[in-house]
C-alpha cells in the first residue's frame, strides 16, 4: 500500500490560489510513472532564470536538486540558501519557493509524486519532516554514494524496454527507496537529530490531518477525536516527534501559511485571517502578533 494524503497542500484555500501551485505532471514522466529524474540543463522548469524561476510558487510534490556547480541562491519559505557544487536542495510539498533569476542551475533534478513510495519508506526517510533544513551538504563519501545511486536510479528510470510497466514501476520504487534512505541519512545529520526517534504513525496521521484541516480547525481535542486517539496519546506522540505540543504544532502551521500569504499576495489582512481560520480580523492580528512579535501589516511591510 502506498502513502496517501500526506502531501496535500493548502492549495484548496480560496486565498492560496494567489500563490500558484504546480502539480506533479505524470504526462512528463517516462511511461507515466510517479517520478522523474534528469538534468536541470539550460531550459525547462529546473533551469533557473526563466518560467517558474521568476515567480514565487508552491509545488505539490517533492523536488530534490543535486548541484554540480554554484553558487546558486534559492529561497524556500523566507530563507535564502546559497547552494554550491555537491550540495542538495530538498523542497517538500506545499513549501513556497523561488528560483534565482540570474544564477545558472547545473546538475540533476529528481521529483516524485506523493503516494509513489510505500508508507514504510515515507516514515523511514522522513519525507514530510518539515522541521529539517532544505539545504543538505553531504561529505565526500556520502556524495560519492549518492551520485552512484542517483546514476543507477536514472538508468532504471530510462530503461523501459527490459521489463513490463508494472515490474518497471516496482523496480523504480525499490531503487528510489534505497536512494532516498541515503539522502535521508544526510538530512538527519543536517538536523542533528539522528538519535531522535522517528515519528510514529500517530504523529504522521496527526500531521496529515493538520495539513488538511488547519484552515478551519485549530483544536487539539477535535483532531484527537477525528483520529480516534486520546489527547494524552496525541501529546506524547507529537512531543516525541517534534519537541512541541500539538497546539504549538498547529499554531506554527497557521503562522507559516499566514506569512506566506502576507509576503506573496496582496490580499487584505482580513481575508488572510479568514483563509487560516479566523472569522474576526482583530483575533487574527492578535494571534499573529503573539506568535511573531509584529502585526500582520508590520510583517508585510518588512517583506517589501
Amino acid at each position: 500500500m502506498t502513502e496517501q494524503g500526506g502531501a496535500r497542500t493548502s492549495a484548496h484555500l480560496g486565498a492560496a490560489e494567489h500563490i500558484r501551485t504546480y502539480p506533479f505532471d505524470t504526462g512528463a514522466s517516462v511511461s507515466g510513472v510517479g517520478m522523474q529524474v534528469g538534468p536541470m540543463g539550460t531550459e525547462g522548469p529546473w533551469a533557473g532564470g526563466e518560467g517558474l524561476s521568476r515567480r514565487v510558487h508552491r509545488i505539490d510534490f517533492h523536488v530534490l536538486l543535486f548541484f554540480r556547480d554554484g553558487p546558486v541562491r534559492h529561497t524556500v519559505d523566507f530563507t535564502e540558501y546559497e547552494v554550491g557544487a555537491g550540495d542538495v536542495l530538498w523542497i517538500r510539498p506545499g513549501q513556497v519557493h523561488s528560483f534565482s533569476a540570474t544564477d545558472r542551475y547545473v546538475g540533476t533534478a529528481l521529483t516524485m509524486q506523493p503516494g509513489f513510495l510505500p508508507r514504510a519508506t515515507v516514515e523511514a526517510t522522513g519525507l514530510y519532516r518539515y522541521d529539517r533544513p532544505p539545504l543538505l551538504r553531504p561529505d565526500e563519501a556520502q556524495r560519492a554514494a549518492i551520485d552512484a545511486s542517483l546514476e543507477q536510479l536514472q538508468r532504471e528510470y530510462l530503461d523501459t524496454a527490459t521489463l513490463p510497466l508494472s515490474l518497471h514501476t516496482s523496480v523504480l520504487r525499490h531503487s528510489l527507496t534505497a536512494f532516498m534512505l541515503r539522502v535521508a541519512h544526510v538530512s538527519a545529520q543536517a538536523a542533528a537529530d539522528e538519535c531522535r526517534p522517528q515519528p510514529d504513525t500517530t504523529f504522521t496521521r496527526f500531521r496529515t490531518a493538520v495539513e488538511q484541516g488547519f484552515t478551519t480547525n485549530h483544536s487539539v481535542s477535535a483532531y484527537a477525536d477525528e483520529l480516534g486517539y486520546s489527547r494524552r496519546t496525541l501529546v506524547r506522540a507529537v512531543r516525541a516527534a517534534t519537541g512541541q505540543t500539538p497546539k504549538g504544532f498547529i499554531d506554527r502551521r497557521v503562522i507559516l501559511e499566514a506569512k506566506r500569504l502576507l509576503a506573496h499576495t496582496d490580499l487584505p489582512v482580513g481575508r488572510i485571517g479568514a483563509a487560516v481560520g479566523f472569522a474576526d480580523s482583530a483575533n487574527f492580528s492578535k494571534f499573529f502578533q503573539q506568535h511573531t512579535g509584529v502585526t500582520p501589516a508590520g510583517f508585510r511591510g518588512e517583506q517589501a
